[in-house]
């Protein structure tokens, strides 16, 4: 029972992978729009830029996860 329940955090496919970027992205910018109006000039932009890049860098590393797990599913498996 337990790991039916863990399947569901599993991020299996692209468009499961694309939709959790999204949720990131929306969240970051909604946090990056309250540094703005609480850290008015430059402090509050530089904050900003610091939320979505981390969307970036997190996106393109669930991406590259997913990759990888396709290369090692379809490398046939060697025995020593």
């Amino acid at each position: 029972m337990l790991r039916k329940i863990s399947r569901l955090f599993v991020i299996k496919t692209d468009v499961e992978a694309y939709l959790i970027i999204y949720a990131l992205a929306l969240g970051a910018v909604e946090r990056g729009t309250v540094y703005l109006h609480r850290f008015p000039g430059f402090g509050g932009k530089l904050l900003f830029l610091a939320c979505t890049g981390a969307v970036f860098m997190a996106g393109a590393k669930i991406l590259d996860c997913l990759k990888h797990e396709r290369r090692v599913a379809e490398r046939p498996e060697t025995v020593f």
